[in-house]
């Protein structure tokens, strides 16, 4: 039997009725766009996360987007942030003509290194966008401390991974000026498709993004900026309510589960990412790091379970962004990037599943 890397199928037998129920009501009213689910999802995730105003939005790439051109953001600008994340932290900024300063990540938790942040800031720099990876948050209070010593220069969360996260007692996305998240299926709180949703608790921030979102909109037909079709549609909107009513349940067992790969993994002395105090990582991946990776993968494979490896190249070796930053300026995520391997993860896992991975990690059972 092939152990599933994130087990959705259980997820619907477990919230199907619940599902459904959403998914018709939406066919019977018809609102397909902007319909009342849209508003009470954004209330619901208000409540909690406790920052003031939830502006769900297409995806996660499209929150980090219009988070940008809330701030204005543009030509001339510079960002600061991880080389080793997905392309989309990079991408949004490239895409407003602004420059991506990539700054070195911390070898134990992949997170940016928020020492290495004061020396990147420029008079250009108008924004810092740590990523909270694989689950677990940056060190956001530093990186807070900093953006205010340089003349309160908005911080961005990147929480794709880690909606449900806490960072000493706080919840993820609403640790900094805006937080952006994903709904994509594969994420602690998945929809059905692509959505995602920004958290701020600034007025006018909040204000400006829900413009944005319905091409610049104040009213109808009236555009008073430049906006993008950027809306989460209301049927995603249904399908994310109906998994809030099992989502703390899930963080509890993803949270269960985590704290039993990381004892099995010490009872072999495997290398993993490691979860910091007063950091209550959701493991949106967990992951691990392999001297021999590609032995490790070819030896999951012969035994039908599957890894993936999050992320082979960091961005400022990447093709389209290697000519804004010198290659070997972030030596930790050059090296990081060739060990990380990340395992089944989701809250239905069992632990004779655990433990059947954590076998073949352990030394020498590839070479039994």
């Amino acid at each position: 039997m092939t152990i599933p890397f994130i087990d959705l199928k259980t997820q619907y037998r477990a919230l199907q009725p619940q599902i459904q129920a959403r998914i018709n009501a939406v066919l019977e009213h018809g609102q397909y766009i902007m319909g009342p689910e849209v508003r009470e999802l954004e209330e619901r995730l208000e409540g909690y996360t406790g920052a003031k105003h939830c502006i769900t939005v297409a995806s996660g790439t499209e929150a980090l987007l219009i988070s940008l051109m809330a701030l204005g953001i543009g030509p001339g600008d510079e960002v600061i942030t991880t080389s080793f994340t997905f392309v989309a932290t990079a991408e949004v900024v490239v895409l407003l003509g602004a420059k991506p300063v990539f700054v070195d990540i911390e070898p134990d938790t992949c997170n940016i290194d928020a020492s290495l942040i004061e020396a990147a800031i420029t008079p250009r720099t108008k924004a810092i966008m740590p990523v909270s990876l694989y689950g677990q948050t940056a060190d956001m209070d530093t990186i807070n401390a900093i953006a205010a010593r340089h003349g309160n220069i908005p911080v961005i969360e990147d929480a794709a991974q880690s909606f449900g996260a806490e960072y000493k007692g706080r919840k993820s996305c609403n640790l900094s000026s805006i937080g952006c998240t994903s709904f994509f299926p594969s994420k602690p709180l998945g929809c059905y498709g692509d959505g995602g949703a920004i958290f701020t608790s600034d007025d006018a921030t909040a204000q400006a993004c829900r413009e944005i979102r319905v091409h610049g909109q104040s009213k109808r037909y009236v555009h008073t900026r430049l906006g993008v079709g950027g809306r989460m549609d209301t049927l995603q909107c249904a399908i994310v309510l109906a998994k809030l009513e099992r989502f703390e349940w899930e963080i509890a067992q993803r949270l269960e589960i985590g704290a039993r790969y990381n004892r099995l993994l010490d009872e072999i002395g495997f290398q993993r990412v490691v979860q910091r105090l007063n950091r209550t990582s959701v493991y949106g991946q967990f992951t691990v790091l392999c001297e021999d990776r590609e032995a490790v993968q070819s030896s999951f494979k012969k035994a039908g379970i599957p890894s993936a490896v999050h992320y082979p190249v960091p961005l400022n070796e990447q093709p389209a962004y290697k000519h804004l930053c010198c290659s070997d300026c972030t030596p930790v995520a050059q090296k990081v990037a060739k060990q990380v391997m990340s395992l089944p993860m989701s809250a239905d896992l069992s632990y004779e599943d655990q433990k059947l991975i954590c076998q073949i990690l352990k030394p020498g059972a590839r070479d039994a």
